[in-house]
């Protein structure tokens, strides 16, 4: 168990709502601009800016350097949209924000799965679970995997449906089945997780996150 004592209630609950005004502020931001400076160069740069960041950000946490790298060379792209006018075609905009997204999902978990590497679910479940056994360490183990595969598959689809079908077609793909199957698929996992290997221990969504934001750090013995 980590020796890092767990965050007091109400300190969890302004982390909470802190996320869900940065969340809500990015997709009000997103919205504007893709409203009303779809024209501008600079706003191709507004739009991309804080998920780079973001993922710079975690990349550092982690010290993820293949991650700061990737971060690095997105910069020098906006850079050069920018400097060549910015993306003219409003619907480009909503593809790339949500191709950009979940493949930065993606990698997230992608990586983790290098040689040598624990993977992301792994490290979460040794910290929150007080009996994790071989074959737990197995099943979490693959789950990065599967998640990746989920990401990739996604941006496939998006890429597919957006260049194949009318735009209405990709805009229900977008705003309705992507967030659909991001909970079914998230939902399906934990009831076959469970009646699969009953010994893994009920856990509230704040001791996943808890664990999350200390899985990039060394644990205590």
């Amino acid at each position: 168990m980590s020796s890092r004592a767990a965050a007091p209630r109400g300190a969890w609950g302004w982390r909470v709502a802190a996320a869900a005004v940065a969340v809500a502020g990015y997709a009000t931001l997103s919205h504007w601009l893709m409203l009303n400076a779809t024209q501008q160069p600079w706003a191709v740069a507004a739009l991309f800016g804080p998920l780079v960041a973001g993922i710079a950000a975690m990349g550092w946490a982690r010290r993820q350097w293949p991650t700061l790298a990737g971060c690095a060379a997105l910069v020098a792209l906006l850079a050069w949209i920018v400097a060549e006018g910015g993306v003219r075609d409003i619907q480009w905009m909503y593809f790339l924000q949500h191709g950009a997204i979940h493949l930065a999902l993606g990698w997230s978990f992608a990586l983790t799965l290098r040689p040598g590497s624990t993977a992301l679910i792994t490290m979460m479940g040794e910290r929150v679970h007080r009996d994790f056994t071989p074959a737990m360490r197995a099943y979490t183990r693959r789950l990065p995997l599967a998640w990746a595969l989920y990401f990739a598959a996604m941006v496939t689809v998006s890429t597919a449906i957006f260049l194949l079908a009318p735009w209405s077609w990709w805009s229900a793909c977008c705003n309705a089945a992507t967030p659909l199957a991001a909970v079914a698929v998230f939902a399906g996992e934990h009831v076959w997780r469970y009646r699969r290997h009953p010994e893994f221990e009920r856990i509230t969504m704040r001791t996943a996150f808890e664990a999350w934001q200390r899985s990039g750090q060394p644990r205590a013995r």
